[in-house]
C-alpha cells in the first residue's frame, strides 16, 4: 500500500507542480503581452484634471461657469483627516498597508465568483480604482481586471500613498457633474470639504460605490443607509468613538443641489467671454481651468439688468395689455403646463383657474395658488389695439380673461402678485469707464434665456439724433461757434445719393427760424443739423470720425448723415461718447481684465490705453505713468489689442508680453488726445444743456450738474436712444423692436430710453461727489444776445454768457449795449452748464 500511496502522491505533486508552473507561465505571458500596452504611471504626476472655465466680475462675483465637469482640486494637506478615515473605511481600510492589490479583497471577489457565478465587488483597492478612472474602461472583463492589477502595482512603485490618495480624491466622479470630493462638497452642501460635519463627510465617502444609487438628493433613503454603514465601520476601526457615532447617526440629510449659480445676472457678458475664450483655446477653454476676471462691476451690472427690465415693462404696459399668451382648455394639464414654463425677467407664469367680475384665481408653479384683486393690475387695464391706440379701461375681468389663460405675474413693491406681460420690445444698455474703456455693465436684452441675441454688441441700429454731437464737434473745429446762427426753415434737397427729393422735418413738424448752434443741439433741431453739415461739407464732417472709433468708410456720404442714418451698435455709440466724457481722449472698450491658468499664473492682463492728463504728449516717466495708467494685453477688437499691437487672433503663446514673469512688465499705454480740450469742454457744456433745458430734461430729477447726454429718435419712430455720461461713467441705452416695428408716435428717446438711463445712473452715481472738469486755457466766456448770437455789453438786459475759443471771440456789437472791453468776458463756473 505504501508504495502505491507514495506513487499517487508523486503524481499529484507532479501535477501540482505542472499546474503551478502553467499558471505562472500564463501569468507571465499575460504580463509580457499586456505590460508594453500599459501607460506609464509617471503620467499621473503630470496629469491635468479637467477644470471648468470660470468667469468673474472685477469684484470676484461669479458670472458664469462652462465645462462638463465641475472640479475644484484640493491639496493633500488641505484634506480633512476625518474625511480620509471615512473614505478608507468605505473603500479601502488597508490602503496604507498593501502594495496596490489587496489579496484578501481579491480572494473575496474570487469566492463570490465561484459561489454565485457572478462578479461581485471585484476587490478593487483605491489604487486600482484610480487606474480604472485614469487609464482604463469600466468594462467588466478579466483582461481589464488584470490590467488594473498590473498598473496598480506599477503606480504603487512610482507614487507615494499620499500622492495616490490625492489623485483619487480629485478625480473620482460623484454625481451632479461633480468630479472630486471638493467639488462634490460644494455641489451637495455649498461648502468646502473642510467645513463639513462628520455625517456629511461620510455621506460623500459613500458616493464612489454608486453615485446615482447613493445620491443624497435623488435617493436620500439609500444614501443614509450607506452613510450609517460607513459611520459604524469607522467606529469598528476605532476611527471615531461611540459618542461621535451616536451623534452622527442621528444627523438628518442636509444635502441639496448647489450648482454653479451665477452671483450676478450677466449672461450676455458670460457669453461674450466664453466665445472669446473658445476662439482662443478651442475646447480646451472648458477644461483647462482658466479663471477670467472681467471689468464688470457687479453692483452696476445688477442695476443695468434691473433698469432694462423695468424700462421695457413700463414702455410695454403703457401701450396696453395684449392678452393671454395662449389658452390651455384641458384643466387636467394646468399643473404640468405652468410647471414647465420658464420665468423671464422676473415675470412668472400663471394659469387663470377662475374669473370673477373683479378678481382672478390663479395657479402658479409647484401648486401655488393666489388671487389677483382688482387693484393688482386689473383696475384701469386697457387692451392693446396698435402702437398708437388702446381700448377703454375694462369694467370686468371677464372682458379679457378666461379659465385656462396662460398669463404672467410679478411681485410688486408690496410683495403682492400683480398682473404683467412679457414685453415684445427689446433694449440694450452698455456702460464704460471713459478713462480706459473698461466695460462696467452690459445687458443685451430683456432676458438672455428668452433671446440670446446681444443687442449691445450685435444689433446695428440707426442712432438718429444720438449722432448729432459728432457733427457739431466738426462744426466747432471748422470755425463755427456755439453762438453761430443757423436758420431753422423748410428745405428740400435733390441729392444724387438719395432716391428722391428729401424734405426733412423737425420731430414737432414746426420750424423755428434763426437758432443758435448750442440751442439747436440741446433741442435736437433736425433742419439746423442738416444745414450745418451742408455748410462744413460732408467730406469734412466724415474726416476724423475714426477718432470716435467710427468706420469712416461706412458712413453715408450724403446729408442724411446729420440725422444719424448709419447703423451702429450701442457699444459703438458709447465708445464715441467716451471722448466727450473724458475731455477728448480716445479709448477702446475692453472686457477681459485678466486670465489666470490652473496653476495661478496670470497669462493675460489687460493694458488699455488710459487717460493720463498729467502726462506730456511726448512721453512720460514710466513710474509716473504706472501710477496713473493700468493693466496689460487686451485680446481683440472688442476687448482691446495686445500690448505690442499684435493683430487680434494672434497666438497667445507667440506674444511674449502675455507670459507673466518671462519678460519685464509691459509699459502702460497712454490714451491719445484726439480732440482739442477747448472743443471738448464747449461740447460738454452743450450736452449738459440737453439735460438742463433740452430734450433730456427729465434727467434733472437726478439732481446732478455733472451729467450730460443726448437723446436720439429715428423715423417712425423705430429706435429710441439716450447716450449720456458723468466724468466717471458713460452709458448708452437703446430701445426698439428686433423686427424694426414702430414704437408709437408718442415715443422718443426721452420717453423710452432716457428713463432706463436715469434709473441706472441714479444707482451708479449714488453717493459719488460731483466732478467738474476745469475750464481749459484758451476758452473765454462773453455776454451775447440769445436771439442774434452777437456779443453785447453788460447793460444788455437779456444777455447770456457763452463760451468761445479765444481766437473766435466775436467783436462787441456796437448797437447792443455800451460795454467796452472790460466786464463782458467774465469766466463762468462750469457747473452752470
Amino acid at each position: 500500500m505504501k508504495p502505491k500511496i507514495l506513487k499517487v502522491a508523486k503524481v499529484l505533486a507532479l501535477m501540482g507542480f505542472l499546474g503551478a508552473g502553467s499558471a505562472l507561465m500564463l501569468i507571465a505571458s499575460f504580463y509580457l503581452y499586456l505590460s508594453p500596452k500599459l501607460p506609464s504611471a509617471e503620467t499621473l504626476k503630470t496629469v491635468k484634471l479637467q477644470i471648468p472655465l470660470r468667469i468673474y466680475s472685477q469684484d470676484l462675483k461669479l458670472i458664469g461657469e462652462y465645462g462638463e465637469k465641475r472640479r475644484s482640486p484640493i491639496k493633500f494637506e488641505d484634506i480633512p483627516p476625518l474625511f480620509i478615515k471615512a473614505l478608507l473605511a468605505a473603500e479601502d481600510d488597508r490602503f496604507y498597508y498593501h502594495s496596490g492589490v489587496d489579496i484578501n479583497g481579491l480572494l473575496r471577489a474570487i469566492a463570490e465568483l465561484v459561489t454565485t457565478g457572478q462578479k461581485g465587488s471585484g476587490g478593487s483597492t483605491i489604487t486600482m480604482q484610480l487606474t480604472r478612472n485614469f487609464f482604463l474602461s469600466f468594462e467588466q472583463t478579466y483582461v481589464r481586471k488584470f490590467n488594473e492589477i498590473l498598473l496598480a502595482l506599477r503606480i504603487e512603485e512610482e507614487l507615494t500613498k499620499n500622492e495616490i490618495l490625492t489623485l483619487y480624491i480629485n478625480k473620482i466622479f460623484l454625481g451632479k457633474r461633480a468630479y472630486g470630493f471638493e467639488a462634490a462638497a460644494q455641489v451637495y452642501y455649498g461648502k468646502s470639504l473642510g467645513e463639513l460635519e462628520l455625517a456629511q463627510l461620510a455621506m460623500l465617502a459613500g458616493l464612489p460605490k454608486a453615485p446615482s444609487a447613493y445620491n443624497p438628493i435623488a435617493n436620500p433613503d439609500r444614501a443614509i443607509q450607506r452613510r450609517n454603514w460607513i459611520l459604524r465601520r469607522m467606529h469598528r476601526l476605532s476611527y471615531i468613538d461611540q459618542e461621535t457615532l451616536d451623534q452622527s447617526l442621528l444627523a438628518p440629510v442636509t444635502a441639496a443641489y448647489h450648482g454653479a449659480v451665477a452671483e450676478i445676472d450677466a449672461p450676455y457678458i458670460a457669453e461674450m467671454v466664453r466665445r472669446e475664450l473658445f476662439d482662443r483655446f478651442g475646447n480646451d477653454a472648458y477644461s483647462e481651468g482658466y479663471t477670467i476676471t472681467t471689468t464688470i462691476d457687479s453692483r452696476l451690472q445688477r442695476s443695468a439688468a434691473e433698469s432694462v427690465i423695468a424700462g421695457l415693462r413700463e414702455y410695454d404696459w403703457r401701450h396696453g395689455y395684449r392678452g393671454a399668451e395662449y389658452n390651455e382648455p384641458d384643466s387636467s394639464r394646468w399643473s404640468e403646463t405652468v410647471d414647465n414654463l420658464s420665468v423671464y425677467g422676473g415675470l412668472y407664469p400663471a394659469i387663470v383657474t377662475e374669473v370673477a367680475a373683479k378678481q382672478l384665481a390663479l395657479l402658479l408653479a409647484n401648486g401655488e395658488t393666489t388671487r389677483l384683486e382688482w387693484e393688482d393690475g386689473l383696475s384701469g387695464l386697457r387692451r392693446f389695439i396698435s402702437e398708437n391706440s388702446r381700448s377703454a379701461p375694462i369694467r370686468t375681468a371677464d372682458e379679457l380673461f378666461s379659465p385656462g389663460d396662460v398669463i404672467r405675474v410679478a411681485r410688486n413693491k408690496k410683495d403682492r402678485w400683480q398682473l404683467a406681460q412679457r414685453p415684445k420690445a427689446q433694449s440694450a444698455l452698455v456702460a464704460l469707464d471713459p478713462e480706459n474703456g473698461a466695460i462696467k455693465a452690459l445687458t443685451g436684452g430683456f432676458d438672455f434665456s428668452m433671446s440670446k441675441f446681444n443687442r449691445a454688441t450685435q444689433a446695428e441700429r440707426l442712432p438718429g439724433s444720438n449722432f448729432k454731437p459728432f457733427i457739431y464737434t466738426r462744426a466747432l473745429e471748422s470755425g463755427m461757434t456755439a453762438a453761430t446762427i443757423i436758420n431753422d426753415a423748410p428745405i428740400v434737397f435733390d441729392d444724387d445719393q438719395l432716391e428722391k427729393a428729401w424734405r426733412p422735418e423737425n420731430d414737432s413738424g414746426k420750424f423755428y427760424g434763426p437758432t443758435r448752434l448750442r440751442k439747436a443741439l440741446y433741442l435736437s433741431r433736425n433742419l439746423v443739423s442738416i444745414r450745418i453739415l451742408r455748410q462744413i461739407g460732408i467730406d469734412t464732417a466724415i474726416e476724423g470720425m475714426s477718432r470716435f472709433s467710427f468706420d469712416e468708410s461706412a458712413l453715408p456720404r450724403n446729408l442724411s448723415l446729420a440725422l444719424g442714418t448709419h447703423a451702429m451698435t450701442p457699444l459703438n455709440v458709447a465708445t464715441g461718447y467716451a471722448v466727450f466724457a473724458n475731455g477728448g481722449y480716445k479709448v477702446e472698450p475692453f472686457l477681459i481684465k485678466e486670465i489666470v491658468d490652473r496653476g495661478g499664473t496670470k497669462i493675460v492682463e489687460a493694458n488699455p490705453a488710459t487717460v493720463c492728463r498729467n502726462c506730456s504728449d511726448s512721453g512720460q516717466d514710466s513710474g509716473k505713468k504706472s501710477a496713473v495708467l493700468s493693466e496689460a494685453a487686451n485680446l481683440n477688437e472688442l476687448f482691446g489689442i495686445t500690448p505690442d499691437g499684435t493683430p487680434p487672433g494672434a497666438d497667445l503663446d507667440s506674444s511674449p508680453e502675455l507670459s507673466v514673469g518671462a519678460n519685464p512688465p509691459v509699459a502702460p499705454k497712454e490714451a491719445k488726445r484726439v480732440l482739442d480740450p477747448r472743443i471738448a469742454f464747449i461740447m460738454d457744456t452743450i450736452l449738459k444743456d440737453v439735460i438742463r433745458q433740452g430734450t433730456g430734461r427729465k434727467a434733472r430729477s437726478l439732481n446732478r450738474s455733472d451729467i450730460a447726454g443726448k437723446t436720439g429718435t429715428t423715423n417712425g419712430p423705430r429706435d429710441a436712444w439716450f447716450s449720456g455720461y458723468s466724468p466717471s461713467l458713460v452709458t448708452t441705452v437703446w430701445v426698439g423692436f428686433d423686427e424694426n416695428l414702430l414704437l408709437g408716435r408718442s415715443e422718443y428717446g426721452g420717453s423710452a430710453a432716457l428713463p432706463i438711463w436715469m434709473n441706472f445712473m441714479r444707482d451708479a452715481l449714488a453717493g459719488k461727489p460731483e466732478i467738474h472738469r476745469p475750464q481749459p486755457a484758451g476758452v473765454i466766456s462773453v455776454r451775447i444776445d440769445p436771439e442774434t448770437g452777437k456779443r453785447v455789453g453788460p447793460d444788455h438786459s437779456d444777455a447770456i454768457f457763452e463760451y468761445f475759443l479765444e481766437e473766435s471771440v466775436p467783436p462787441l456789437d456796437p448797437g447792443n449795449g455800451s460795454g467796452g472791453s472790460n466786464g463782458d468776458t467774465t469766466p463762468l463756473p462750469a457747473e452752470l452748464f
